[in-house]
């Protein structure tokens, strides 16, 4: 099912909430450090979304069971929706840090990867696949392309790496509504899957893993993990379908919109 056509009014409240959700990543940076806990990290957070940015953290208490934090750390052999704790982060650790931010009644979702101290080869680089899996999917999008062309772009460049993609979690239309129409799955053949329209809002965010793809929900009912305890790695933005192409609206400050549609 095609997602909604957003209006210029909901266009530029998009923009709006997209920009808070990066300006958060830009924001916590500095406290990714050993010794600090993913609790800690998600009370920055949250105290940065209500107070400074005057915006509502959507993950809090958000689904059923109502997930308990405002922000989602997945940390190392975790793939997504990781619930922050009080455990400490140690040197080498990996973690994705995943923020959404409602402001006027419309969302922003967008997730980076931070490393704590120095990180190994192999998760450098699986970091990095992984963003250039996410990369290759926003420079293709335009209106004419299908969904399927999203997913081919994600799992053909992780494949080529011999990492796995993640199947049972997906990107997802975006909007007044934090999880709307279509599902963007990250595999899938060209040429295949829904057209994509000008106007639609949506998420592109591949779990990546350096084992296979395989994954389990732990029994907090949030929490999912590779089964072969193989590190994962997750990137995602908040897109906008134009005319022409595709603005990302939770374009961060190191990005280089030049270099990701012609990395």
């Amino acid at each position: 099912m095609a997602g909604t056509i957003k209006t210029p009014e909901e266009m530029e409240k998009m923009r709006v909430a997209g920009k808070l959700a990066a300006e958060v990543l830009m924001m916590i940076g500095e406290h990714v450090v050993k010794g600090v806990t993913t609790g800690e990290l998600d009370k920055l957070c949250h105290d940065y979304i209500v107070d400074v940015q005057d915006a509502i953290p959507a993950p809090l208490n958000y689904g059923n069971p109502p997930f308990p934090k405002s922000v989602c750390t997945s940390v190392n052999h975790v793939i997504c929706h990781g619930i922050p704790s009080d455990k400490k982060l140690k040197d080498g650790d990996i973690v994705n840090i995943d923020v959404t931010v409602i402001k006027d009644g419309y969302h922003g979702d967008t997730s980076k990867m931070f490393v704590v101290g120095k990180p190994s080869i192999m998760a450098e680089r699986l970091i990095k696949v992984t963003q250039e899996c996410l990369y290759n999917a926003i420079k293709i999008v335009k209106p004419g392309m299908r969904l399927g062309d999203i997913g081919h772009a994600c799992q053909q460049h992780a494949e080529s790496h011999n990492y796995s993609i993640v199947r049972e979690y997906c990107g997802h239309g975006i909007g007044a509504v934090f999880h709307e129409d279509p599902q963007i799955v990250h595999y899938g053949k060209p040429g295949t899957g829904d057209l994509i329209e000008a106007g639609m809002c949506f998420t592109i965010e591949p779990m990546v893993n350096a084992g296979k793809r395989y994954s389990k929900v732990l029994p907090d009912n949030w929490t999912v993990v590779t089964k072969d305890r193989s590190l994962s790695a997750q990137w995602e933005h908040t897109l906008l379908v134009t005319e022409t192409g595709v603005e990302i609206l939770t374009l961060r400050d190191e990005e280089e919109i030049d270099r990701i549609i012609n990395h």
